[in-house]
C-alpha cells in the first residue's frame, strides 16, 4: 500500500503535520537565534561580545569595530543570502513539481554568473565616470543584471497568449545556463592571473568583505522576494495535483507560476550577486524539511528560510575557522556538508519516488 493510499485512513494525520510544522517553526527561530550569537562570538582575532560587556576587552575601541563593522553585517548577509537560496530551492521544487529543482535550473545562477565574469575581466574597459559610481559594486551589480537579464528573456521564451509553459521554461533555462556557462568560459580564458584568482573565489562563494553597505544594496530585494514567496504556499500545494485540478480548485495558475520565477529570480539574483555561487542549500534544505514536517509548502516556506539562514552562517562559522587567520570560500563548505546529506536523502527515499 502506498503513501497515498494510506493517508486517508488516518485523518489526525494532517493535523500531526501542522503541528510538527508550527513546532519546527519555533525550533528554528531559536536555532537561528543561537547560530547567529554563536558566529558573532566567533573569529580568528579572539574578539569576543562577551567580554566587550563586562569589560574585559584588552582593546575595546577594536573589539566594537571587529564586532559591529564586520562580523555583525556578515552574520545579517549570511542569513539573508542563505534564507533566499533555501526558499528558492522550496519554491522551485514546487513549481516544476520535481525535488531536484534547483534556482539554478532555470539559469538565474548562470546568468548572474556570467554578469560577474564580464565585470571582473572587463570592467577596466568601462568609462572612469561608471567605475567611479559603482566602485566595489561593480561586480554585484552586473551579477544582479545578468539574472535578470536572464529571467526576462526566458519568462519570453516560454511565455505565449499569457500563459508560461513550465516545460518550455525549463528547457529553455537549460539550454541559456550552458550557453551562459560557454561565454563565461570564453572570459575566463581571456582573464589575467589575478583575475583568476578573483574569478576562482568569487565562483566557490564567500561572505568576505560583507558591510552594511552591500547589505542594504541586498536586504530589501532579498525580503521582499522571500515575504512574496512565503505567500505562495496554497498555489505550490494545488499545483502539486496538476495545473489543471489547480484551476478547478480556483487557483489562479498563471498568477502563482509568474509570482514564484520574479521571486526566485529576485531572491537568487541578489544572493550571488553579494556572496558569488553557494551550492546545495536550495536543494538540501527543503528536502530536510519535508522529512521533517511534511510537504505543505505554507509551512515549508518559511521554515525553509529559518533552516537556509542557520545553515549558511554554520557554514560560514566553518570557512572562517578551519585554516584561521584564514578562510575557505563558503562554496567548498556547503557543498562538503550538503552532498553527502543530499545523497543520504536519495537512498533513503528512492523506493518512494521516480525521480
Amino acid at each position: 500500500m502506498t503513501l497515498t493510499q494510506a493517508e486517508p485512513l488516518h485523518p489526525a494525520r494532517p493535523r500531526d503535520r501542522r503541528t510538527r510544522a508550527r513546532a519546527a517553526h519555533l525550533w528554528l527561530v531559536l536555532l537561528l537565534l543561537a547560530t547567529a550569537a554563536l558566529s558573532l562570538e566567533t573569529g580568528a582575532s579572539g574578539v569576543s561580545l562577551r567580554a566587550l560587556l563586562t569589560g574585559a576587552a584588552e582593546n575595546e575601541t577594536l573589539s566594537r569595530l571587529i564586532l559591529w563593522q564586520v562580523r555583525l553585517p556578515r552574520i545579517a548577509l549570511g542569513a539573508l543570502v542563505g534564507a533566499a537560496l533555501a526558499v528558492s530551492g522550496a519554491a522551485m521544487q514546487g513549481l516544476f513539481r520535481n525535488p531536484l529543482a534547483d534556482p539554478g535550473i532555470v539559469g538565474v545562477s548562470a546568468g548572474a554568473g556570467l554578469g560577474a565574469v564580464a565585470a571582473i575581466v572587463l570592467g577596466g574597459v568601462l568609462p572612469p565616470a561608471v567605475q567611479a559610481v559603482l566602485g566595489l559594486y561593480t561586480v554585484p551589480v552586473a551579477a544582479f543584471l545578468g539574472g535578470w537579464a536572464t529571467v526576462l528573456l526566458l519568462y519570453g521564451v516560454a511565455t505565449r497568449g499569457g500563459r508560461t509553459s513550465v516545460a518550455t521554461m525549463l528547457l529553455a533555462g537549460i539550454a541559456l545556463g550552458a550557453l551562459a556557462g560557454a561565454v563565461s568560459g570564453l572570459l575566463v580564458y581571456a582573464a589575467d592571473d589575478q583575475q583568476l584568482r578573483d574569478l576562482t573565489f568569487w565562483g566557490l562563494g564567500s561572505l568576505a568583505g560583507a558591510t552594511w553597505a552591500k547589505l542594504a544594496s541586498a536586504a530589501p530585494i532579498i525580503v521582499v522576494a522571500v515575504a512574496g514567496a512565503a505567500f505562495l504556499g496554497r498555489g505550490l500545494n494545488a499545483l502539486a495535483l496538476g495545473e489543471a485540478t489547480a484551476l478547478h480548485l480556483g487557483v489562479p495558475v498563471q498568477r502563482v507560476k509568474t509570482l514564484a520565477i520574479l521571486c526566485v529570480a529576485a531572491a537568487t539574483g541578489a544572493a550571488v550577486a553579494v556572496s558569488g555561487g553557494i551550492g546545495f542549500v536550495g536543494i538540501v534544505v527543503p528536502h530536510v524539511l519535508r522529512l521533517a514536517t511534511g510537504p505543505d509548502h505554507g509551512p515549508l516556506l518559511v521554515n525553509s528560510a529559518l533552516l537556509g539562514a542557520s545553515l549558511l552562517l554554520a557554514a560560514d562559522m566553518i570557512a572562517r575557522l578551519v585554516i584561521a587567520p584564514a578562510e575557505l570560500p563558503i562554496g567548498i563548505v556547503t557543498a562538503v556538508l550538503g552532498a553527502p546529506v543530499f545523497l543520504w536523502i536519495l537512498l533513503r527515499r528512492r523506493g518512494m519516488v521516480d525521480l
